[in-house]
């Protein structure tokens, strides 16, 4: 009898974390492994075994809501790059963002190059 309950609570432990897998392998992580090659779309370091989990999956759009089936939302970057992705994101909102469609005025206040001209001539 004891070996009917520990065969039966180890085949439902065994049917449960099948059951996870199945469930892990459908999210958007999974999804993006196996389209993409296991490189960082930023550094360009190749991932394989234990170091596979140092690749994520990065939301070009910052929306972690927009999963779409074919993977346009997603880049697979190293979690270097990833974070520093989302450090300059962070810091591009501090200053404001620009609305779709806007440009960002540059006005320069100075010339660097403004005697490189005079200097050339000079070594002729």
């Amino acid at each position: 009898m004891t070996s009917q309950i520990k065969n039966t609570g180890q085949g439902r432990m065994v049917a449960d974390a099948r059951r996870e897998m199945e469930k892990r392998a459908q999210t958007y992580r999974e999804k993006a492994l196996k389209m993409y090659p296991w490189i960082c779309g930023r550094c360009g370091r190749e991932f394989s075994g234990k170091k596979l989990r140092d690749l994520t999956v990065h939301h070009k759009d910052h929306n972690h809501e927009n999963n779409p089936p074919d993977g346009s939302n997603w880049e697979l970057l190293c979690i270097y790059c990833h974070d520093n992705e989302h450090d300059r994101q962070s810091v591009a909102d501090s200053y404001g963002a620009l609305k779709p469609g806007e440009k960002q005025e540059t006005v320069a206040t100075s010339n660097p190059f403004a005697a490189l001209g005079a200097l050339l001539k000079d070594r002729k």
